[in-house]
């Protein structure tokens, strides 16, 4: 039970913050508490902890949305609970996995770019820098967006070839 609302608060919090204030709270505050981190580890802890809690919830609701009548088929034929789990349910609900976790690793590549708020280099970081030198903004950043739908498209492909070869019937 305590475990239970730990995840609750956790996917709360998360999902009910700024992943930029999330990002300053890490690197900012952690000194604050006597944890000192590099731009690069505060990035990385604070961008998977958002998507974690993001990702978290695109699988419960996809194991929400398997079929109840599966689970009792499965109970009724004598496979436990964690049997039930691991060849009934979860091989079902990874189809409906699918999209909501492209949806999110799209999220996330786009959610890169706030890292260049506490100083990790990165490609909004880089194209900062690229103006700061060439004072050509608009040709920079639309090559940086250029780079971001490739990066998103890409992602949005697999997920369209994932979802079409396991799609559910």
């Amino acid at each position: 039970m305590i475990l239970r609302w730990a995840a609750i608060l956790y996917v709360s919090v998360f999902r009910g913050t700024p992943c930029l204030v999330q990002l300053f709270i890490i690197y900012f505050g952690g000194p604050q508490i006597g944890i000192e981190l590099e731009p690069f580890a505060a990035a990385v802890i604070g961008l998977g902890m958002n998507i974690a809690a993001y990702m978290s919830e695109s699988i419960r609701g996809a194991i929400d949305n398997v079929d109840p009548g599966q689970e009792e088929g499965a109970r009724s034929i004598g496979f436990s609970r964690r049997q039930t789990l691991l060849f009934i349910i979860i091989p079902q609900a990874l189809k409906l996995m699918i999209r909501p976790l492209g949806v999110n690793a799209i999220g996330l590549i786009k959610g890169s770019a706030l890292v260049s708020a506490i100083s990790v280099v990165e490609l909004t970081y880089t194209a900062q820098r690229f103006i700061s030198s060439t004072y050509k903004p608009f040709e920079i950043f639309m090559v940086s967006a250029l780079l971001y739908i490739v990066m998103v498209y890409t992602v949005k492909y697999l997920v369209e070839v994932l979802d079409k070869r396991y799609a559910t019937k």
